[in-house]
């Protein structure tokens, strides 16, 4: 960054680590070994769109891709714009490491096209053994991961989390996943679509 950049109070977005990503592969092994979390099967990259010819070329060239390896992997794509205009592309597979590959494929196109700012996270979705839901998300900006568990019962308007269930899901984790250190920066993302 250079002089001028901090005298303007500008910021060079940081590029995310492919191996922070895919650590979650390692991680989620662990995790349900320990405690019985599994995959609901869905993970998520959520982004900001830009209303340009080149940007929708860039997300429909990255879901065609993701469809071709479905075809390999029996993975299912979609996109959802949620109430707050940003774009979800979803990807439902049973396996993490092909959700993995998907999700890190989009997050991949979209910065090298020029649009890393633009991502906002990628979700992974996971529950229970009371089958109640939990989320594991990376946060492209940071480079980090954070648990995010809403309350259970709550229902889908209920913007509740489980702050303890949190916590032990980040003890759960150890150091096999890139856990963000400020608690603070952990957002809770409400109405997920997965």
């Amino acid at each position: 960054m250079g002089l001028l950049d901090n005298v303007l109070g500008r910021r060079r977005v940081a590029k995310p680590a492919s191996d922070r990503l895919f650590a979650i592969t390692t991680a989620y092994l662990d995790l349900q070994a320990r405690s019985g979390v599994v995959t609901r099967g869905t993970a998520a990259i959520v982004f900001q769109p830009l209303a340009t010819g080149d940007f929708e070329q860039v997300v429909a060239g990255v879901e065609s891709v993701v469809r071709g390896m479905g075809e390999e992997t029996a993975s299912t794509i979609e996109r959802q714009t949620d109430s707050f205009g940003y774009h979800w592309i979803i990807v439902r597979d049973p396996d993490v490491d092909d959700l993995t590959v998907a999700i890190n494929a989009v997050g991949d196109e979209l910065q090298l096209s020029g649009y890393a700012d633009r991502i906002l996270c990628a979700v992974f979705g996971f529950e229970d053994t009371a089958h109640a839901p939990l989320y594991l998300i990376y946060n492209y900006k940071r480079g980090s991961w954070y648990p995010f568990a809403p309350a259970a019962g709550g229902g889908p308007a209920s913007q509740e989390r489980d702050s303890e269930r949190e916590l032990r899901l980040r003890a759960l984790l150890g150091d096999g996943l890139p856990v963000e250190p400020e608690i603070a920066r952990w957002f809770p993302l409400w109405g997920i679509p997965i």
